[in-house]
């Protein structure tokens, strides 16, 4: 039995088989240069751990309060320093993303404050967050605003807008470095440290927070190389490497780091508190791991445009545009393929393959989300994994795949239930 045997095991039909094969053909050249990200990236890292002296003591864990927990400590400072910044928080007690967004807009705002996005809405889950959408704890009810200035039709800084949006409130600047759910670019570091420097040109002292999710190792630079406080993400994203079992990241100042750490624990505590139980090991290893996951996370990305745009569907970006993060939208058009798409992916799943899913209501959304699966990790979206709002003009958000075969496979195999459904031909 040879690979097509295998792929026709696993439901693939010829006519699929060849359509991505042919399309395969023309991403030569483009994974060498995500492999040679990678290459880089990985010696980062290993230089991160080198300069910590990382030891075997630190991969264990502490109970309780989490007093002089060494391997957590040193992961802040391996993290510290895989990002250029002054300090960390990593922790098992961030639950989210969102959590650790959560966590740093509001350690580092005070009443009175204002929250200024320059470049268009925050991601969906922020906005009850920072009050944009009314909840219950928002920052809105301690008095702390908000302030958005869209980006330009062609996909351009609104710098006039953004000069006359800063006042004498501005406290925080929110950069989402992830187009998330919006049909934009994804902003390149060097993008991103372009508005930093535009910002702080008129407001210095204004601090500047990047949403990083998505986008860490896709480059061999971060928006912290480029003036940013703070960045921010989650450890079932990218850095974790599809090893850590949950948490997230805040790296930056040390003023910023420590007044997150404060409002995630209790003042006097900050960063003193916070058992590792056993995480440490898996945080550690998935770091260390993170740059070739990401890059194979890269590679089904671009491989998922090339096919769709084969088969005539909007891809953004482009399977021919440099890449700033791991997440690949495709205007499917209709509700009927995106639920096509995601039953796909969910079909090629090592884990819950049996699973159908469907669009449903989520906590943080305002409109039906679907969402395809099947993790090791629940809801890790370095994993193969797919999502979208059910809304026009219907996108589907690909991201994830562990490895570039099982990657590979999520792709045909959404190509497969598409084209059993009718809903493209081949």
């Amino acid at each position: 039995m040879d690979n097509r045997d295998m792929f026709r095991a696993l439901g693939i039909k010829e006519e699929v088989y060849t359509l991505c094969e042919e399309a395969l053909a023309d991403l030569r050249d483009r994974f060498a240069e995500i492999d040679s990200i990678a290459e880089y990236n990985q010696l980062k890292v290993v230089k991160a751990f080198q300069d910590a002296h990382v030891s075997e003591a630190h991969l264990y864990g502490t109970t309780g309060y989490g007093y002089d927990d060494i391997g957590r400590d040193t992961l802040e400072q391996v993290y510290a320093n895989v990002f250029g910044t002054e300090d960390a928080l990593v922790r098992s007690q961030i639950t989210s993303g969102t959590h650790a967004l959560g966590i740093a807009l509001a350690g580092n705002t005070r009443p009175g404050d204002e929250i200024l996005c320059p470049a268009g809405g925050p991601y969906d889950t922020l906005e009850e967050i920072i009050g944009i959408r009314p909840s219950t704890g928002s920052l809105a009810e301690y008095g702390i605003t908000y302030r958005q200035v869209d980006l330009l039709p062609d996909g351009g800084f609104d710098y006039d807008g953004i000069r006359a949006a800063i006042n004498e409130r501005t406290h925080l600047v929110e950069i989402q470095r992830s187009k998330g759910y919006a049909s934009r670019d994804t902003f390149s570091p060097e993008r991103i440290g372009e508005l930093i420097a535009f910002v702080k040109s008129i407001k210095p002292d204004v601090i500047c927070m990047v949403d990083n999710c998505y986008g860490e190792f896709t480059r061999r630079e971060e928006p912290s190389l480029y003036g940013a406080d703070m960045v921010v993400g989650s450890l079932i994203k990218n850095p974790g490497g599809g090893l850590a079992p949950l948490g997230g990241y805040i790296a930056g100042t040390k003023d910023c780091v420590e007044r997150a750490a404060v409002r995630l624990t209790t003042p006097g505590l900050g960063k003193e508190v916070g058992a590792s139980l056993d995480n440490n090991k898996l945080f550690y290893q998935g770091l260390f791991m993170s740059p070739v996951i990401t890059a194979n996370a890269e590679k089904t990305a671009i491989f998922a445009a090339k096919v769709y745009e084969r088969l005539g569907f909007q891809c953004h970006p482009s399977a021919d545009t440099t890449r700033y993060d791991i997440i690949q939208a495709i205007t499917l058009g209709s509700e009927e393929a995106m639920v096509a798409f995601c039953q796909g992916i969910q079909a090629a799943a090592p884990i819950d393959s049996f699973v159908t899913p469907y669009p449903d209501d989520m906590p943080g959304y305002d409109s039906k989300v679907i969402m395809a699966a099947g993790a090791f990790v629940q809801g890790s979206s370095i994993e193969l994994s797919a999502d979208g709002p059910i809304r026009a003009p219907y996108n589907v958000y690909f991201q994830g795949g562990l490895t570039w075969y099982h990657g590979k496979l999520g792709i045909m195999m959404s190509v497969q239930k598409m084209l059993e459904k009718g809903l493209i031909t081949i």
